[in-house]
């Protein structure tokens, strides 16, 4: 259908493909990754047309159709149906109602079909260009990075259709469940190349990393040969007896195919400083209302989030998943009931606004440096790097970063001096696969309290001990990760769990536990020691429940999960309870 024969492409001084060659038949599945910069978006341009080759050639069967979603579109005045109906003719009252359904799994509602998207984000302007392809049909659909602008469940419903979808797709993605769900091989650009791996991301990662300590023993060989014929050459090329095999050994070296080793970019391992540790109640809600005009997202809302959760919030476009993280955050104040934050808490919210609160004079590196932590040169230039600045990258200003690139330095900003609370609204957005690797990482091993939105599966998955589902203004608690949640509620992730759910599900979110009642006599330094010692027998007892209930064995047993979310609840609230009895006896 496409072949793509020895095409080269530079830009000033960097070359991005050397002779790279790529065959795509109809119904062929690839994912095209790559470090930042190695030319991804490229070459979907030249695919597409938009971007001239400097060598080599592309050849298109007659009568192909394709279509591109770039990461960037021309905003239109049209409305989001209009936008939807744009590349196909004659639409007919079916059609129509085809956009419609399309436009409603990618998070669209009846009072935004006819709204123009130039009133609309930049996000949802992505979503109704995506409508149109997806309407469209074409023979092969080149998609650059088409979950960015998704939540959850538009990404869960975009998987679903394009695993229906029958022709060709080519995909950049940094969502690794997103590629695993809707590709059958890897197309890695590598070395100024193409390579083509198929299988799904682990098993590229685990061949190519074979394959890498392969090239780097060969090339070793290869060294250690040069290194000795040179020394032959310097030995013997002044003797005559010698003379001759000397001028063989030289010959040797010039014919010789040198071998390139792969590059080498600094191995992110990345430890952040360990925060102040809070009190066992860190956000409390108690009766909150949040209104927007007439529309009520939250009703007298009671929800406590406590030490060491990390939960990401599901729910369907629209739920108030931004809202409850801007409550907890504080951004925003609730219309009635309140926020009490618990003892000790320090709150980092990351959201797009953050971008704002960059000084447009300072340099990315001078800018990280002020974090309000002193770390190290190397240890900020290494976490700088995990987040795509690299190189002379952190001596730009600020100001002339990209959208992106500013969401990304407010994100490592945070993490350079992480508070004990991190709230998170789509963190992994703008990173690479490596980056996210390394957010992964870092999240893993942070001891604070940590609630996200994220419409990365594996992210999530790997990240969050909990699901906090939203749902017509109510929270229900899911133990364990997506999957687990998933497998709860069933497909149907917008709404109540299927009738043919376990009938212990769903666990509900506990009530804020009572205020231990006022202790009818003083509490003597004796009795504060012994609280304290108790306090630490709990604390150990609740950290080895976590790390029970982290594993994912752990939910193969529906009773087993309900009893041992109950019993960390019962140690949860005993744990705020003696926390409560220590403050007092201090203050006594």
């Amino acid at each position: 259908m496409i072949s793509i024969q020895n095409v080269s492409k530079s830009f000033i001084s960097k070359t991005l493909f050397e002779k790279a060659s790529l065959q795509i038949n109809f119904g062929d599945r690839f994912a095209i990754v790559g470090p930042n910069g190695s030319g991804k978006s490229t070459f979907f341009k030249i695919i597409a047309g938009e971007c001239e080759p400097d060598g080599g050639s592309i050849q298109i069967k007659r009568g192909t159709t394709y279509g591109y979603l770039a990461q960037e579109i021309d905003i239109t005045t049209k409305t989001a149906l209009e936008t939807a109906l744009s590349r196909v003719d004659d639409p007919d009252p079916r059609t129509e109602a085809e956009a419609k359904q399309i436009l409603a799994g990618l998070g669209f509602n009846n009072s935004t079909f006819t709204r123009p998207v130039n009133e609309l984000s930049g996000g949802w302007a992505m979503r109704a260009e995506l409508a149109s392809l997806l309407l469209m049909k074409p023979d092969m659909l080149l998609l650059d990075e088409p979950t960015n602008h998704l939540d959850l469940s538009s990404v869960e419903w975009l998987k679903d259709w394009l695993s229906e979808f029958a022709g060709a797709i080519a995909v950049v993605s940094h969502d690794r469940d997103f590629i695993n769900h809707v590709c059958r091989a890897i197309v890695s650009l590598e070395r100024k190349t193409i390579k083509i791996y198929t299988g799904d991301y682990e098993n590229y990662v685990t061949q190519s990393a074979s394959e890498r300590e392969r090239l780097i023993a060969r090339w070793k060989d290869q060294q250690e040969e040069i290194e000795h014929l040179n020394e032959f050459v310097r030995r013997n090329r002044a003797r005559m007896s010698t003379a001759a095999r000397a001028q063989s050994a030289l010959k040797r070296l010039d014919r010789m195919e040198l071998i390139e080793p792969p590059a080498t970019g600094p191995e992110v391992a990345i430890n952040f400083p360990r925060p102040e540790k809070s009190g066992q109640r860190v956000i409390t809600l108690k009766s909150v209302s949040k209104y927007y005009g007439t529309l009520s997202v939250y009703d007298k809302l009671d929800f406590e989030l406590e030490r060491g959760q990390k939960l990401a919030l599901a729910g369907k476009n629209g739920a108030g998943k931004s809202t409850l993280i801007k409550l907890l955050a504080g951004v925003i104040e609730p219309d009635e009931g309140e926020r009490i934050a618990g003892l000790n808490v320090t709150c980092g919210y990351y959201s797009q606004r953050r971008s704002e609160m960059l000084d447009p004079k300072k340099t990315v590196l001078a800018e990280a440096m002020h974090s309000g932590r002193s770390h190290s040169d190397l240890f900020i230039r290494t976490l700088l790097g995990a987040f795509l600045f690299r190189g002379d990258d952190v001596f730009k200003k600020t100001a002339v970063l990209s959208g992106g690139e500013k969401s990304r330095l407010a994100l490592a900003k945070i993490l350079l001096n992480p508070p004990n609370l991190l709230l998170l609204d789509e963190p992994t957005t703008h990173l690479d696969i490596p980056s996210v690797e390394a957010l992964v990482r870092a999240l893993q091993s942070y001891d604070g309290t940590l609630c996200f939105i994220s419409h990365d599966v594996y992210f999530i998955n790997s990240v969050a001990n909990g699901i906090l589902h939203t749902l017509n203004g109510k929270l229900t608690m899911y133990p364990g990760n997506y999957d687990y949640f998933k497998s709860r509620v069933g497909e149907n992730t917008e709404g109540e769990p299927e009738q043919s759910a376990p009938p212990d599900a769903p666990i509900a979110a506990p009530e804020p536990p009572k205020p231990a009642p006022v202790p009818q006599r003083k509490i003597t330094k004796g009795d504060a020691a012994k609280l304290m010692k108790s306090l630490e027998k709990l604390i150990t007892e609740q950290e080895k429940l976590e790390a029970e209930m982290a594993q994912p064995q752990a939910y193969v047993d529906y009773q087993k999960a309900a009893e041992l979310s109950a019993r960390l609840g019962d140690i949860t609230k005993t744990i705020s309870e003696t926390e409560l009895k220590i403050l007092e006896s201090e203050a006594a």
